[in-house]
């Protein structure tokens, strides 16, 4: 019997719920997430998006098959033309306007984490790639379900955060989520234990620095980056 993502996410199970129901979550869960912290996070998730969107670029290099450049493209579409569109938006709504967004420095949370993705896609192959990618696309579907289970969550115009979770609750991101499980199961089903071990290095390295991630917006890290 071959690997799946559930093997991935058991070999490092401490990091990845660490990752799933960090802080950062929770308080957007019960509303207690300060908004600085909000805002701080959202800029420099436009930031990372742009990126995640150079990876889709490069997983479209790597795809051997007429099929996996098809899911590469379509990757890249969904967050050019409509993902990035949302949050550019979504932004709006929080005071940050599109100018600002485009001139803001990266945190380093945001090079550590989208420079490994592209580094391990660059030196690896495309499962590699998807491997560093996943903790971001799956992990965000989870954990939009996750909170959902939660008795503390607040729903609707009770919690400022409310529209955050129903964008990745929404049909069309847990569509894409279970597209991305279903390519990841098809081939981690017929890799060996020993290159089982390098793609859970690699996805164990992904979902720390999402940890980091969350951290910066809650520790309101390298805020006033000026040079």
């Amino acid at each position: 019997m071959g690997y799946r993502f559930t093997d991935l996410t058991t070999a490092c199970q401490q990091d990845w719920r660490a990752y799933i129901e960090h802080d950062f979550v929770r308080q957007m869960g019960n509303a207690t997430l300060p908004e600085a912290s909000f805002r701080h996070y959202l800029k420099q998730d436009y930031l990372f998006l742009i990126h995640f969107a150079r990876a889709y670029a490069l997983a479209a290099y790597k795809s051997p098959t007429l099929a996996d450049l098809r899911q590469a493209h379509e990757g890249l579409k969904a967050i050019v033309d409509v993902e990035l569109g949302l949050h550019v938006g979504f932004c709006q709504e929080w005071g940050i306007s599109e100018q600002e967004l485009a001139e803001l420095p990266e945190a380093r949370a945001t090079l550590a984490y989208t420079r490994y993705v592209l580094d391990t896609g660059n030196r690896g192959d495309l499962l590699d790639l998807h491997v560093a990618l996943a903790p971001c696309l799956v992990g965000y579907g989870e954990i939009a379900n996750w909170l959902n289970a939660q008795p503390s969550t607040l729903r609707g115009t009770q919690n400022p955060f409310d529209a955050w979770i129903a964008m990745y609750e929404g049909d069309e991101f847990q569509a894409a989520m279970q597209a991305e499980l279903e390519w990841l199961n098809a081939r981690l089903a017929d890799v060996t234990p020993a290159r089982f071990r390098e793609l859970s290095k690699i996805f164990r390295d992904a979902t720390r620095l999402e940890i980091d991630f969350w951290q910066m917006g809650l520790d309101l890290i390298d805020e006033d980056l000026t040079h």
